[in-house]
Formats: structure tokens, sequence, C-alpha cells
């Protein structure tokens, strides 16, 4: 049956403002505490990673005590962090435990669309076997540096496979949509690869099906109140996968948001009845924040006519100034010496205690990376 007309309670009306603060405290943006990057991956399912700056201040605007050496030592230490491709086929920070399962849910979908790209250069079932044997052999003795491990590969797999490699982002593509192999720690100015069944204890196999329902129920507890539409644009899962996984989700509860139609795990309703805000919430979120990627519409984080100023071109997501769990201003930084420069370009006139939130925010923000902060607004 449609998860969209199973039985259920009659829907409530939730205001915008509690729908906010019940977000932001599921991404320990409402009131940051605690230094456990591990635990913040696991609650708002994963930090993406394109740029590790900007996640390792993503990470610090969660928390507080945070260093960048725990950050590190959770990575490539403990293991308990792993950087991967993931949602959206973007790199993402998730937790160890968590891996398996985003890793078995989305792996259909990837691995899809990257064949259909090599159906179109003619390479077969038996040139991605050769691809794949090639990419975990030549990994055999622990993390290789991604040039490395291209030199190894092509002299081992055909000249079409060697052509599809040429176009691609690497060639150890395949094996990490196929969940085989993660992120191992940098090698000078080049990332690494490493084997996963090598990297990280084993773990239950999960069927798809198994995978997306964990999936969407975690999605629901940081993103909730949402719709299908959104965790399909979130997970980058196709239309019928999402819709799938929606259908056959537990128990839902219906919310009213505005007149919209949302959706959240039954047992955080009354989480979400009692959210609010003692006061401005202010917030630093550097580029990517995952916060900004979960919804089809982004109405309710900035207004439209400053859309273009937060979602940019060619997939760019600018660091932002949160108030209330609303974009009210972009930033952006540069070190100079021991000092953190934050430049502040606002949308319109801040409050006095929303500026005091910025210069608190800033000031952690600095002390985290080791520097002293100093900042600037912009004007227009």
């Amino acid at each position: 049956m449609d998860a969209m007309k199973k039985p259920h309670a009659r829907a409530s009306t939730v205001s915008p403002q509690q729908v906010a603060a019940f977000r932001l405290a599921r991404h320990h943006l409402l009131a940051p505490k605690g230094n456990d990057p591990v635990a913040v991956c696991r609650h708002v399912c994963g930090i993406q990673a394109q740029l590790m700056t900007a996640a390792r201040m993503n990470l610090a605007a969660r928390t507080r005590g945070l260093s960048p050496n725990a950050i590190e030592a959770a990575l490539w230490r403990d293991r308990t962090l792993v950087k991967s491709l993931s949602i959206r086929q973007t790199v993402h920070l998730l937790a160890a435990e968590d891996f398996p399962v985003f890793a078995a849910a989305i792996r259909r979908s990837r691995l899809a669309a990257v064949v259909r790209v090599m159906e179109r250069l003619r390479i077969t079932p038996s040139d991605r076997e050769a691809l794949l044997r090639a990419t975990l052999e030549s990994l055999e003795g622990g993390p290789v540096a991604k040039g490395e491990l291209t030199r190894r590969i092509r002299p081992r797999v055909s000249s079409r496979v060697r052509e599809w490699m040429d176009r691609v982002w690497n060639a150890a593509r395949l094996a990490l949509v196929e969940g085989l192999i993660c992120y191992g720690p940098d090698c000078g100015q080049q990332v690494t690869f490493v084997r996963v069944d090598r990297w990280l204890p084993a773990a239950p196999r999960l069927t798809a099906g198994e995978a997306q329902a964990r999936m969407l129920a975690a999605f629901l507890r940081a993103y909730g109140p949402a719709t299908p539409r959104d965790f399909a644009k979130w997970s980058g899962l196709s239309a019928p996968e999402a819709r799938a996984a929606w259908d056959a989700a537990g128990e839902l509860a219906e919310v009213r948001v505005g007149g919209d139609r949302a959706w959240l795990v039954r047992a955080d309703l009354p989480a979400l009845r009692n959210a609010a805000f003692d006061g401005p919430a202010v917030r630093l979120l550097a580029a990517f924040d995952s916060f900004l990627l979960a919804h089809a519409e982004k109405e309710h984080l900035v207004e439209s006519r400053y859309y273009k100023r937060v979602y940019r071109n060619q997939g760019w997501i600018s660091p932002v100034v949160l108030v209330r769990g609303a974009v009210e201003a972009t930033w952006e930084h540069a070190v100079a010496g021991d000092r953190l420069e934050i430049t502040i370009h606002p949308f319109g006139t801040l409050p006095r205690d929303v500026r005091q939130g910025i210069e608190a925010e800033a000031g952690y923000l600095a002390r985290f990376l080791g520097k002293s902060p100093a900042i600037a607004y912009a004007r227009g």
C-alpha cells in the first residue's frame, strides 16, 4: 500500500518555525555540544566532503570542543569514520557502521548509471570484471595514491576500458560505486584508495530493500518532515527505487506545514510538536553543508531573490549564515598568518543579536582552526 495512503491519525498542523527548530536540533545546530564527529555524521546521514576543509568546519559548527586532529583520528586511526563516494554521487564522511547500509542502498542505481556510460563505449561485463579485479589486486598491500593506482590498472584492462578511464573522474570509480573501496589517508597532495574488506570490520550483508528502508528512516529522522520527492533528490536513487522504499516504510506521520503535506517517523511527532527556538540560533555553515541539500524546494531556507547567491553554478553551495534555520547571509574566509579573516555578505540588515551570534560563531570557528578571528561586513 502507498505510504501516503496508509491508515493514520488526522494530520497535525505544525508551523514552519517548529519544523526549522526540529531539523536544527537533529543536525546539532540548535544548541551545538559534544565533540564526537562520528555521532554527528550518524545523526545527519553524512557530511558532504568534496572539500575536506569545509567538511571539518561543518563538523565544528555542530560541536563544541572538537579538534581537527580528532576528525583525522576517527578517519585514519580508529576508522570509525569513512570517506567515500556516496549519495548523489558525491564524497561524504559517514559513520563506519552506516557505510555498508548506504553502499547497499544506492549501489544499484549508481552502478546502472556507470554501466550506461560504459556500454556506450562497448565495454562488456567481462571488461568490468577485469577492471574490478585489477583494482582490488592493485590495493592488496594497502592504500595506494590515485595516480599510482591508475598506472597499475591500465596495463591490465582492455583498450575500451582505458578510453573510459581517460574520460571519467578516476579509474577507481567502478569499485567505489560497488562499495568495494573507499578513500584512505592522503599521500601528499593526492588522495588514496583502500579496500573496504581490509580497512573496515566485516558487516552483515543487506539487500537493497533492507538498506533503503534503513536509509529512509535515517533521512526522515534528520530531515523530516519531508516528501518522497525530497528523499529521491537527497539520496540520488532512481524515482522508482525511492518510491518503492517510501511505500514500504513503517509508521509515518503526516503533517501539514503552511498547507503542504509532509511526513516524518511517527515516533518523532512529539519532538516536532515541542520544537522551539530560544534566541536567534545563529550558525556559520561552510560550503556544501548537508543541511542545505535535502529538500527539493528551498523556500524554507532562502528567499527566491537570493537563491543564486547560495545555490550557485556548477553545483557550488556557498557558505551561509543561518538564523533560526533560514539563510540571512553568505560568507567567505581567508587565512592570513594567524588570522582567520571572515567576510559576511548580508541579504539585509542584521539585528544586533544576530551580529553578536555571528561574532561568537566566528570566534569558535577560528579557535577550531588555531587562528584568531577578524570579521568584516560587506555592503550590498
